[in-house]
C-alpha cells in the first residue's frame, strides 16, 4: 500500500501527501484514492473542508471540535481500508471554436508536434479526460489524459490577459480557463460555457472525478 504522509498547516489544517505516481493509469488509481479518502472524511466531526489536490488532500477542521492527532489517527485508518471500485462521474461534452482569433497559438502547437492544424484538433477530441482535481482558480480543472503526442511547453513570455473559456496546453496537460486572467498555457481554442458561476449551486461546471470531451465547433 501506497504511505500516506501527514503534516500540518497551521493549527487548523492537515494537508495528506502521496508520492509522485510512475504513470498515468498508476496516478488515476491514487487520485481515485484521495476522491475516496476525502468522502470518508467528510463524515468525521470536527472536519470543515477537504480540498483534494494532485497527489495530495487538504482537511481543514474546527480545533475547538478535534484535535490533529485524532484525525491524524482517523486519515490513517481510513487510508488503510481497501480501495472499493468507483465509477467515474459525468461525462460532460465541451463545444470548442479551435483557432483563429479563439485559439492563437494552435499553429505554434502544431509546428511543435510536427502535425497540421486540423491533426492537432482532431488529437485533442479524441480523448477522454479526467477531472484530477480543481485549483488555480474557482473552476479550473486539471484534466489527465491529453495525447502524448500533443505535450507542448507553456508559452516563454506569459500573456496578460487569457479570455475565460480558453481551451489551452501546458506540458503534459490541457484545461480550459474559467475567469480572465493571465496566463502561459498555448491556446488553441475557446469555449461559450461557463465553468464557474458563484451563484449557482455548485459553483463550478466540473468536479474532480467528470470525464471531459472536446467537441470542435470550428477548426
Amino acid at each position: 500500500m501506497t504511505v500516506l504522509s501527514l503534516h500540518p498547516l497551521g493549527e487548523a489544517a492537515l494537508c495528506c501527501t502521496l508520492p509522485a505516481p510512475p504513470s498515468f493509469e498508476t496516478s488515476l488509481a491514487q487520485q481515485q484514492r484521495i476522491w475516496q479518502l476525502a468522502a470518508e472524511l467528510a463524515k468525521v466531526d470536527g472536519v470543515q473542508e477537504l480540498i483534494p489536490g494532485m497527489n495530495n488532500l487538504t482537511l481543514v477542521f474546527d480545533p475547538l471540535r478535534t484535535e490533529a492527532a485524532a484525525l491524524e489517527q482517523a486519515v490513517q485508518a481510513l487510508w488503510a481500508k481497501p480501495p472499493r471500485r468507483r465509477q467515474l462521474g459525468r461525462v460532460v461534452e465541451i463545444p470548442v471554436r479551435y483557432g483563429g482569433e479563439a485559439g492563437p497559438d494552435l499553429a505554434e502547437v502544431a509546428a511543435h508536434c510536427g502535425m497540421t492544424a486540423d491533426e492537432v484538433v482532431r488529437r485533442h477530441t479524441a480523448a477522454d479526460y479526467v477531472v484530477y482535481f480543481i485549483g488555480f482558480q474557482p473552476g479550473f480543472a486539471y484534466l489527465g489524459g491529453l495525447d502524448e503526442a500533443l505535450h507542448t511547453p507553456r508559452r516563454s513570455e506569459p500573456r496578460v490577459a487569457v479570455p475565460a473559456g480558453s481551451v489551452g496546453i501546458g506540458g503534459a496537460q490541457t484545461g480550459i480557463y474559467p475567469l480572465a486572467t493571465p496566463g502561459g498555457w498555448q491556446l488553441i481554442g475557446r469555449t461559450a460555457l461557463t465553468l464557474f458561476d458563484p451563484l449557482a449551486e455548485p459553483p463550478t461546471l466540473l468536479a474532480p472525478g467528470d470525464r471531459v470531451r472536446f467537441v470542435a465547433e470550428t477548426a
